[in-house]
């Protein structure tokens, strides 16, 4: 057994390289270990511990779970808390393996549905309704067929909260106990070797389809539909995710180039109020037509990306917009922008937001058939250059739309219709691309809308950062 161990952890080793990283790749079947479960969990224990990430245990049953976990450690916003309930699972009398559950709560309930409260304890059995006419008491080992499939990040459960099983934290506590499990007691000639304890960034739920299109030098536009809370967030995910796994990532920004200097500054400070009313003295933010770029959701994700710079992780931002600018001079001064920036850093990959106009990679417009975006400008002069158009369930956003009584544009919050495919993050692309140059899409689930940053108080010394769930909620 021991000798399986070893074996696999030297492949383990070989495979994902440096330790301490979160992993990009997941494999899609569980990890099972090649040790009775009662040789394993207290090397669990001591991931969760290691990973400051508190915890509460069941002894009697395998079954801990964690306190909440803001995800990127902080927010002044709208932020989301994470908690894991963690299961033991015997395999067999010699193999044993974990079910981790990922419950989420975000601290304006947006994702929340009406009489749904949380309702943590540390018993092993759990009274749920099984069919709305009674229920059951079920142990953890009572919920395989109910918990083996991924029901999506804001699904429900046990009608407590959004949650679902995390085959990502899954292998990463795998991947940082199999070591441990295996290696050998030091002899005589040996000196132990200090281990710095394992970092763990809470990122949330894995984005599908992430892993394909991050590759160094390669360039990823998103067009969006401005006005959202969703889309900061799923910048700020992927950027987390890939940066813990190692791949360094600049995030290119639709926000006026008057504002790198500011942007930068506030990205390499402490984050603390002062830094605050800088960022937001810039004019941008007060825009008399706001038309969703200068978000609370934007400011939000700003933060969340200084903090993942803050922690040592190779993240950069840059903004490329020319407001003063029109037509087809201001795409060729957002390309000539981005271009410097790819040339500058030709081994980091790049994510570049922006209105789904700019982003397209085919030639021409239905009001201007030789119009040249952004996205089609670059793919000429760059090899690898993929973009993916928004797609999102039906909502609401912030919008600015020409209001036909005043011939005058109306910023508010307005109702954004889409297609439901699911609750789960996802980018997806096709065989070939279509008729707008969209080599495939990027999925952000059901859209709610942000208002302006000025509005929430950002700048304020006296605004109030989001309050953690307390464990009554």
């Amino acid at each position: 057994m021991r000798s399986m161990l070893k074996a696999g952890w030297l492949a383990l080793l070989l495979a994902v390289g440096c330790a301490g990283r979160q992993e990009l790749e997941t494999p899609d079947y569980e990890a099972v270990y090649d040790v009775p479960l009662e040789e394993m969990w207290p090397s669990v224990r001591q991931y969760f511990t290691d990973a400051h990430l508190p915890y509460r245990e069941d002894r009697g049953s395998m079954v801990l779970e964690t306190e909440w976990k803001q995800e990127f450690g902080g927010s002044k916003i709208a932020g989301y808390w994470h908690r894991y309930m963690v299961m033991g699972k015997r395999e067999t009398p010699t193999k044993s393996k974990l079910w981790v559950i990922r419950i989420t709560k975000s601290a304006n309930k947006t994702l929340s549905r009406p009489g749904k409260e949380l309702d943590w304890g540390t018993a092993a059995g759990r009274t749920i309704d099984s069919d709305g006419s009674g229920s059951e008491n079920l142990s953890p080992e009572d919920e395989s067929d109910r918990l083996a499939f991924p029901v999506g990040e804001n699904a429900f459960y046990m009608e407590s909260g959004q949650g679902t099983r995390d085959l990502t934290m899954e292998w990463r506590v795998f991947r940082g106990i199999v070591p441990k499990l295996a290696k050998k007691q030091p002899t005589k000639t040996e000196q132990p070797v200090a281990k710095a304890a394992p970092a763990f960034t809470e990122c949330g739920q894995s984005i599908l389809g992430l892993t394909k299109q991050a590759k160094a030098g390669g360039v990823l536009l998103l067009g969006e539909l401005h006005g959202t809370q969703e889309v900061p967030r799923f910048i700020a995910q992927s950027v987390c995710q890939l940066v813990t796994s190692g791949v360094p990532v600049t995030v290119g920004l639709e926000l006026p180039v008057e504002n790198e200097a500011r942007i930068t500054t506030f990205l390499q400070s402490q984050g603390g109020e002062v830094d605050w009313l800088k960022l937001m003295e810039a004019p941008f933010w007060r825009s008399p037509y706001p038309d969703g770029r200068g978000s609370a959701a934007v400011a939000n994700m700003l933060e969340q990306l200084r903090q993942l710079r803050a922690q040592g992780l190779d993240v950069a931002v840059f903004v490329y917009d020319h407001p003063k600018l029109s037509g087809q001079q201001r795409e060729d001064a957002l390309t000539k922008t981005v271009l410097a920036q790819v040339k500058a850093a030709p081994q980091r990959f790049l994510l570049v937001v922006s209105g789904n106009i700019h982003s397209r990679t085919a030639k021409g417009l239905p009001w201007d058939k030789q119009y040249r975006p952004m996205g089609y400008l670059l793919k000429d002069q760059l090899d690898d250059v993929t973009a993916l158009d928004m797609a999102y369930d039906s909502g609401t956003a912030w919008i600015c739309a020409a209001n036909k009584q005043s011939s005058k544009l109306d910023c508010g919050v307005k109702e954004a219709k889409g297609k439901d495919n699911g609750d789960r993050f996802f980018m997806h692309a096709w065989d070939s691309p279509n008729k707008e140059g969209y080599h495939g899409v990027f999925y952000v689930g059901h859209v709610s809308a942000s208002e302006p940053a000025i509005l929430k108080g950002l700048g304020n010394p006296d605004a109030a950062p989001a309050q953690e769930p307390t464990s009554g909620l």
